[in-house]
């Protein structure tokens, strides 16, 4: 199984991803702001979508968190490693 496997489109970049996955996690944020927005101003029809936008958003940037977390410890691994 290669990188289609994973849903990676064929021959992108990890830059590209990488990328991809950031304007995910922004969009994911926007859409919670203006979720907790229409909830505070009466606009928000259905609570229960608002607390699913804001607890999505939330687990996204905990997944970025943690993804960071280990690539910046591989990379101190890395470097750490003598030749």
């Amino acid at each position: 199984a290669g990188p289609d496997a994973v849903g990676a489109p064929s021959g992108a970049s990890f830059g590209e991803l990488l990328g991809d996955s950031l304007r995910s996690l922004q969009a994911r944020q926007d859409e919670a702001a203006r979720a907790a927005q229409a909830l505070a101003t009466g606009q928000a029809g259905d609570p229960t979508s608002v607390v699913m936008a804001i607890e999505k958003a939330q687990l996204a940037m905990q997944l970025a968190s943690t993804i960071r977390t280990k690539a910046v410890e591989s990379f101190n691994d890395v470097f750490r490693t003598t030749v």
